[in-house]
């Protein structure tokens, strides 16, 4: 059986930030949640939390892998995939 393969599943991982106040993101595969001061991305690479102040989602395309953020970016932090529910955990007690 052949399996076509997307957009999506051929997209690599990538980062493009521009003075602190934007941020393009590639290789991006879900949206756990977002609010002004963080935004949490399941990517290719693993779990990205994005930190810092009057962050909004500037563009959003599931289907390409490409998400946008603007706002005053402090923090971008990685969590493995499959050790993620315990890095929340401890990042949040």
């Amino acid at each position: 059986m052949i399996q076509q393969e997307t957009a999506l599943d051929s997209a690599t991982h990538g980062i493009v930030l521009d003075g602190r106040r934007t941020l393009s993101v590639t290789g991006v595969t879900d949206v756990e949640r977002f609010d002004e001061q963080s935004v949490v991305l399941v990517t290719t690479a693993g779990v990205l939390m994005i930190c810092g102040e009057e962050l909004h989602i500037s563009r959003l395309s599931l289907e390409t892998g490409e998400l946008g953020v603007e706002g005053r970016i402090d923090r971008l932090i990685y969590a493995e995939e499959h050790s993620a529910a315990g890095f929340w955990s401890r990042l949040f007690r």
